[in-house]
């Protein structure tokens, strides 16, 4: 049984990850590769209403509003297994909220990607993400899946009935981008989104919608590592992106350029968002003609028709 701590400020020190982790990430990797072949609060309101279908006068504004802060306020609960980041007032919600499991990279925690976890909590996502620095089996973020199960149906937690287990999506950077992808075969997982994510995966078992995301800097994972996974994702609609200028530790600490369409992803596929929706699906596709983001963009038949 888990014992949660809540904290009222976790924070976050992405600069001394970034050194730690450099390093310690690239030998991992190497290895591996040859080896396998508490509330927190974001300043805004609480409150807003389920999504509909946005008209064209305020497409655009949506658009930018994925990567600033959401319209809940945030709190987070320490678990042994699980981290919950999730709308503070999700006790008295009169909606149930969509949930994405989180995978670390190679010895990073929850709170380096705290900034990241907090801005979906911030759009009304429930964030499960697993404490452990080595999540590449994914038993851990399905762990976060069976708490929250356990959570939504007990009458004595602020989570009763208000977790939407109908829709659940898997991310993850690194290893836990693997990670994403090894869980994205659970029936209960509706999308993935890998960011940078290691080789030790194995996409032919999914079979929902993915994202793929790389850097184009990275010189841990490197962009043509990432491509693999998409060119063999020729079964599922899968999307590739390659964020200019980003490295491996691009997305630690502020997540800057991954924040908008990490959670414009999460809309379209989890709350049912046609204006995000747009930006990579269908004949039209938002992110392809952002070249200022997006370094490579590529989208297989099942994405584009």
């Amino acid at each position: 049984m888990e014992h949660p701590v809540h904290r009222d400020d976790i924070g976050s020190p992405p600069v001394l990850w970034r050194k730690l982790l450099v390093p310690l990430t690239s030998l991992l990797l190497l290895t591996a590769s040859a080896g396998a072949g508490a509330a927190a609060s974001t300043g805004s309101p609480a409150g807003a209403p389920a999504p509909t279908a946005p008209t064209a006068a305020t497409a655009e504004a949506a658009a930018a509003d994925w990567g600033a802060p959401g319209p809940y306020a945030t709190a987070v609960e320490i678990g042994a297994v699980t981290t919950l980041y999730y709308p503070r007032d999700i006790a008295t919600s009169d909606r149930r909220h969509p949930v994405i499991v989180w995978g670390n990279g190679t010895f990073a925690f929850p709170v380096v990607y705290r900034d990241l976890l907090l801005h979906w909590a911030s759009h009304g996502f429930v964030v499960a993400a697993a404490n452990t620095p080595q999540s590449n089996l994914g038993v851990s973020m399905r762990a976060g899946i069976d708490l929250l199960t356990r959570r939504d149906a007990d009458p004595g937690s602020p989570f009763h009935n208000a977790v939407d287990l109908e829709h659940i999506g898997a991310s993850g950077h690194s290893q836990g981008g693997a990670a994403a992808i090894v869980v994205g075969a659970d029936p209960r997982i509706d999308t993935v989104l890998p960011i940078q994510p290691g080789p030790l995966a194995d996409i032919d078992g999914v079979r929902v919608p993915a994202l793929l995301l790389a850097g184009q800097k990275d010189s841990i994972v490197l962009p043509f590592l990432v491509r693999a996974f998409y060119d063999d994702a020729d079964h599922i609609p899968a999307v590739y992106g390659e964020l200019r200028g980003a490295d491996h530790f691009t997305v630690v600490g502020d997540p800057g350029p991954f924040a908008a369409p990490t959670t414009a992803w999460f809309r379209a596929h989890l709350t049912g968002d046609l204006t995000a929706r747009a930006q990579f699906l269908g004949a039209g596709c938002g992110i392809c003609a952002d070249s200022a983001t997006w370094s490579d963009v590529r989208r297989n038949g099942l994405a584009t028709g």
